[in-house]
């Protein structure tokens, strides 16, 4: 966890790059804080988590915790967040978890290992924008910025290691949560930064401009990325290059116009 805090939510080694956060329950019995580092995979406007302890015999303690008191906090390493526990159930869960198991078979392998269904559980933020270590609103652009641009990186890495034939299923939501993010990212901007930009520096009224249209680039660039991971073709990878380096680009351009007068 120190690590993790440290360097904004990465690690080394084995989990290099991979997508972790810090999860903070009650104590069922004690009352008192329990956090403990999880895997996660991006669902829309929530992220889910998997109780499966290897494959052991009994639920992780955080799960017992989250039962008791569903009321939880996430780290990102980015931002912290509270977040209610929703535990999948059914057809839900059923389905979530094949679709997990199509991202990563060892989630299939735990199964095998246990007689108890393991558990899926959504963590679904509550209301209020998360808190982080911003100081200004250039360094809560620059976390923003900063999300983004990882998890083009991890999309990026999937679609090169899985190849056309085996993009899962989670690689597909992953790419849609960041268009979703960086699409509403931007409509904030324009409904608010940007006006509250140029009341302040009227000089910058064209470079806002600019800005401001190159967001309906930005609409069709996402677009054209949903569009190839929802249907791979066999040039998926020089593609998906091209539209990170257009995003990233988006990204760094906006960084110099803003950044000096935020």
């Amino acid at each position: 966890m120190k690590e993790f805090r440290a360097n904004d939510g990465q690690v080394g080694g084995p989990f290099t790059d991979a997508r972790l956060l810090l999860l903070t329950t009650t104590g069922a019995r004690s009352g008192r804080p329990h956090t403990t580092v999880l895997g996660y995979y991006p669902d829309g406007e929530r992220v889910l988590v998997v109780g499966s302890a290897g494959g052991g015999p009994k639920h992780p303690d955080w799960y017992h915790n989250l039962i008791a008191d569903p009321a939880v906090t996430v780290e990102t390493g980015l931002f912290t967040y509270p977040a209610t526990a929703v535990v999948l159930r059914d057809a839900e869960r059923d389905e979530v978890f094949a679709r997990l198991v199509e991202a990563d078979s060892g989630w299939g392998d735990y199964q095998t290992r246990t007689t108890r269904t393991i558990p899926v559980v959504a963590l679904v933020p509550q209301p209020g924008p998360p808190t982080g270590d911003r100081g200004s609103f250039a360094d809560a652009l620059k976390l923003i910025h900063t999300a983004f641009r990882r998890e083009l990186t991890l999309i990026r890495k999937e679609v090169a290691t899985s190849g056309t034939a085996g993009l899962g299923a989670q690689l597909r939501v992953n790419c849609l949560t960041v268009c979703q993010g960086l699409q509403y990212h931007h409509t904030g901007e324009s409904g608010g930064l940007f006006p509250a930009v140029v009341e302040q520096h009227p000089e910058l009224s064209d470079e806002i401009a600019v800005l401001q249209s190159e967001h309906d680039q930005i609409a069709i660039h996402l677009a054209e990325l949903e569009k190839l991971v929802t249907g791979p073709e066999p040039d998926l990878l020089p593609e998906v290059d091209r539209i990170v380096a257009l995003l990233n680009g988006r990204l760094d351009r906006e960084e110099a116009a803003l950044l000096p007068f935020l």
